[in-house]
């Protein structure tokens, strides 16, 4: 008997806080011939695309006169109107304390990482390690509960200690059969470490906002957060650590 044939993959829009691994995750997308991608296109862009064939977009940036939902950068029931069905939702977290650390270059930049907070500017006088918890927990609560009906969690931590598993998962999720994709899911795989060597390959849209002040990417906080910091974080971030599976 012949193997059931899988259905058509879906469409697949990838969303989350920066610095979480959505532009690595997106990579990963890139890699698999069935699919275009589009990283961080401006949101009017998606009005054009052609989605006879399935499109992997993360995180659209705004657009002038496409005024964006709260949390997000787009108008999200727009949104679910331009991209055809089936569409899958991917919402990628990572652990706050390691997010907050990896936020620091951005956020110091004039809050360089979007969607800012409604409130950002209210902000600025406070401690950088505070503006980066804010911006933590603001995209994991308020952006999060618009598409947390239907959106599939994904973690920064599966996709860099387990990169097989999280590739045949999500290759599962979006109806692509992994067996007819193995040279590039490798591939994929191959780069996605972490530690810094010679097989580690950074996401292309996260080089500006690396460092070489830590050695590992899960757990780095052990190595950039003092005692103090992790004081002043703890109760902004907590309880939202919590719906995730974090315990802090």
């Amino acid at each position: 008997m012949k193997e059931k044939e899988l259905t058509k993959p879906v469409h697949v829009l990838i969303l989350g806080c920066g610095r979480s691994g959505t532009s690595i995750f997106g990579e990963f997308f890139q890699q698999l011939s069935c699919y275009t991608y589009f990283s961080e296109p401006p949101y009017a862009d998606l009005k054009q695309y052609d989605y006879s064939q399935p499109i992997a977009i993360k995180v659209p940036t705004t657009s002038k006169n496409y005024p964006p939902t709260a949390g997000l950068s787009f108008p999200l029931e727009d949104l679910l109107n331009t991209i055809p069905k089936p569409l899958k939702i991917f919402w990628q977290v990572r652990h706050p304390l390691d997010a907050i650390c990896s936020l620091k270059v951005g956020i110091a930049k004039n809050w360089g990482h979007h969607p800012r907070p409604l409130d950002w500017k209210d902000w600025l006088d406070k401690p950088l390690i505070l503006q980066c918890a804010h911006h933590w927990n603001y995209l994991n609560t308020i952006g999060y509960e618009k598409v947390e009906n239907m959106a599939t969690i994904s973690t920064f931590e599966s996709a860099i200690l387990e990169a097989e598993k999280f590739a045949k998962n999500i290759c599962t999720l979006v109806n692509v059969d992994p067996k007819l994709e193995v040279a590039p899911t490798q591939n994929w795989c191959n780069r996605v470490q972490d530690t810094n060597n010679k097989k580690f390959v950074e996401a292309m849209t996260s080089r500006a906002y690396s460092t070489n002040d830590h050695t590992v990417k899960v757990g780095r906080w052990r190595e950039n957060m003092t005692e103090e910091e992790r004081r002043l974080v703890l109760p902004m971030v907590e309880e939202t650590a919590k719906k995730f599976g974090y315990r802090l």
